[in-house]
Order: C-alpha cells, then sequence, then structure tokens
C-alpha cells in the first residue's frame, strides 16, 4: 500500500477510534444510571456507538472497495464486507467474534431508530451492553492485526 494513503488511512481510523472510546465512556457513564431515564440514556448512546463503529467501517471500505450494490441492506452489507478478505486489495478487518457482537449491536441500533412507540426492555439492553463492552477489546485486536497485515498488500 501507498505510504501516503497508509498514512491517511491510519489518520482517519485514529480519529474515529477516538469517538469510539468516547462513546464507550458515554456507554459506561449512563449504564450506571436507574430507572428509565437510564435505560433509554444507555439505548441512545449503544445506538451512537454501533453508529461510530460503522463510520470507522466507511473509512476502510471508502479507502479500497465501497461498492455495495444493495443499498436497502447497505448497514448489513457493510458489516459483512468487514470480514471479508480481498485478495489483493485489503485483508478482513474483523473477526468472526467481533462481528457477532458487532451484528447485535447494528441490529439494536435498526431497532432503537425505529422503535417511536415501543418501551425498551431493561434485559434486552444490559444484554446488547454486555455484548458492547465485550466487543471493546476484541475490535482493538482486530484494528490491530488490520494494519499490521496491510503491511503485505500492495496497491
Amino acid at each position: 500500500m501507498e505510504k501516503e494513503r497508509l498514512a491517511i488511512l491510519k489518520a482517519d481510523m485514529q480519529a474515529q477510534i477516538e469517538e469510539i472510546d468516547k462513546l464507550y465512556a458515554k456507554v459506561e457513564e449512563r449504564s450506571r444510571e436507574t430507572g428509565k431515564a437510564g435505560i433509554e440514556s444507555t439505548a441512545y448512546q449503544l445506538h451512537n456507538l454501533y453508529c461510530a463503529f460503522e463510520d470507522l467501517f466507511k473509512v476502510i471500505a471508502d479507502t479500497f472497495e465501497n461498492h455495495i450494490q444493495d443499498e436497502s441492506r447497505y448497514h448489513t452489507e457493510l458489516l459483512k464486507r468487514m470480514t471479508i478478505s480481498i485478495e489483493g486489495v485489503r485483508p478482513s478487518f474483523l473477526s468472526a467474534e467481533s462481528y457477532q457482537l458487532l451484528d447485535t449491536l447494528r441490529a439494536f441500533r435498526h431497532f432503537f431508530r425505529h422503535a417511536y412507540t415501543y418501551e425498551l426492555d431493561e434485559r434486552k439492553v444490559r444484554i446488547v451492553l454486555e455484548d458492547a463492552l465485550q466487543l471493546r477489546e476484541l475490535y482493538k485486536q482486530d484494528i490491530k492485526r488490520f494494519l499490521e497485515s496491510l503491511s503485505d498488500v500492495s496497491v
């Protein structure tokens, strides 16, 4: 990969990682709040957290191959694409375990965005929260592996 292009990718990724870290701090803070407002606030931050992850995926996809055909499945396809190694273009970004956790977060984000008349189930929000917190260390390992693998890809 070209030195300049790699430097831009790393800088863009680092900026997005910082946003993800800020959101993780908000998720943890809000998860300590009790009652309906605490659950709603935690859910909102979990929604925002997935959006920040998706922005990271867009940075990667835009750098290499962002050609998703089915716009109606964009969010699902973008996430799935991060698990795929594209020979001669880029290594995979996400491990299978990270993918599963992020897919749960993606589905929750979709539900949250469209749940205008639904009450949030505290138990379900706590399950998504648990997955999001488990993801925190996994995705950093994925990033490290991804960046190390880029040196093997020539563009």
